[in-house]
């Protein structure tokens, strides 16, 4: 194949990143926009070893669940990759990209195991409780916004389609105020100027929003008339804090913040726990979601109030507090210190006395309390995108608890880490979850059982 190649190309599945993905001539070969089932004319535009990207010249034979994007700007935005597919059709392909993925690595995993439809939402739009826009100012206009796809270039969002409305009219309201009072935007070829990015944050239960204008450095010019105007903008508005990022980074937060009105947190509440969520603090962005996934990990943990639990990569500690009344005792780790101070305070908040969280790796403390005498009958870990360190998973399998629930945001690694843990565990079921609709990712909940 070469650039500017053109073919008729049958599209056969969703690829990772929301692309369709077709075969020509043996070669693997990905197209932005198309939907399998399609039969379409492109264009190849890029050409590597073991594939090539192309674009839709014609759609020949259209999907029936092909629809229009709601979106005015989705084509240039690339936040989301699925608003051209139905939702009945992104939860169908989402269990399907669940199952390449298994086919990829664990072949007889995928042809023996019950691969769960897909758990979706009602209403699969504005569900995002947060957003971060950069700013940036072009003639005497402030805009806010992410940079289109594979550009350095912003697209100002006055609307987005899945954040929370409270979101989308701050962050605007904010941005026309930085205007006005002529305060200077951050610069992000030349480092120059102030306001880098508005961080806001809707507590969905409890109505509480914060907003976060990350600056370059302390000062503020007109601090006061700025701080007024933003409470105006809607009465939702109980915390405003400055965080202060000096660095040339695609990192969003630095190291220091500071409170500019009222709280320092926000209160949030997740089922039947409640949270004070900072600036800077990890909380699931779609919380509505977030119960029934944290139920899935519950049904496959299957406690009785006599097992002893182990919440690895535990973060602020909200699966194993989840799981905390039916447990005869949680423990759980991670590495960010700072995340484990949040945990032990969100435990002591909700009165939980059987609940003790660490600092560290989970393979350092199973193996210490290994040693200790103490074995989890049940581990549950919900690791980052690149799923477990090849050390944890050795040492769970020298610890063999009855029940190991996994929990991923990333088929592909999931998939990979199954290979191991297949020698000792079946997987009993795998429950696909959409945490974000509209987007080409998915989420995984798989119960896995000590084999006898």
């Amino acid at each position: 194949m070469e650039i500017g190649q053109k073919f008729p190309l049958t599209i056969k599945r969703l690829g990772i990143n929301g692309e369709g993905v077709g075969f020509y001539k043996r070669n693997v070969v990905f197209v932005k926009g198309a939907l399998p089932g399609e039969e379409v004319t492109v264009k190849v535009s890029k050409v590597q070893r073991n594939f090539a990207e192309a674009e839709i010249l014609n759609i020949r034979k259209v999907s029936k669940d092909r629809q229009e994007p709601s979106c005015p700007v989705y084509n240039e935005c690339g936040g989301c990759q699925l608003q051209h597919l139905t939702y009945s059709g992104q939860l169908k392909e989402k269990r399907d990209m669940v199952i390449q993925a298994l086919e990829k690595y664990v072949k007889s995993i995928a042809e023996t195991t019950d691969i769960r439809p897909t758990l979706g939402m009602d209403t699969p739009w504005h569900y995002r409780n947060k957003s971060s826009f950069q700013v940036r100012k072009e003639g005497k206009r402030v805009y806010a916004g992410l940079y289109i796809e594979g550009t350095n270039k912003l697209l100002n969002i006055n609307d987005c389609a899945v954040q929370h409305p409270l979101t989308s009219k701050i962050t605007v309201g904010t941005r026309k105020i930085l205007q006005k009072l002529n305060i200077s935007i951050y610069d992000g070829k030349s480092l120059d100027g102030l306001v880098r990015t508005i961080v806001v944050r809707t507590a969905v239960q409890t109505g509480e929003t914060q907003v976060c204008l990350v600056t370059t450095r302390k000062d503020i010019p007109h601090k006061k008339e700025l701080i007024e105007r933003i409470l105006k903008i809607d009465p939702s508005i109980v915390s405003i804090t400055q965080n202060i990022n000096r660095e040339k980074t695609s990192l969003i937060f630095g190291d220091e913040t500071i409170s500019l009105y009222g709280k320092e947190t926000i209160h949030e509440n997740l089922g039947e726990l409640a949270f004070d969520l900072s600036s800077r603090a990890f909380f699931q962005l779609n919380p509505e979601q977030t119960v029934h996934l944290y139920d899935e990990i519950k049904k496959a943990a299957q406690l009785t109030g006599k097992e002893k639990v182990v919440d690895a990569y535990c973060g602020v500690g909200t699966i194993g507090l989840w799981l905390a009344p039916k447990a005869k005792e949680v423990r759980g780790m991670d590495v960010v210190p700072e995340s484990i101070v949040d945990a032990k305070k969100n435990a002591r908040n909700h009165g939980y006395k059987h609940v003790r969280y660490y600092t560290g790796t989970a393979e350092e403390w199973l193996a210490k309390w290994k040693r200790d005498g103490f074995i989890p009958d049940v581990i549950t870990v919900d690791p980052p995108r690149t799923g477990l360190a090849p050390s944890f998973i050795k040492t769970v399998l020298k610890i063999k608890p009855k029940r190991f629930v996994y929990t991923s945001c990333n088929p592909s690694t999931f998939a990979k880490d199954l290979q191991e843990l297949t020698k000792f565990y079946n997987v009993d079921y795998i429950q696909p979850v959409d945490m974000f609709p509209q987007t080409a990712r998915v989420e995984i909940v798989a119960k896995l059982t000590l084999k006898k």
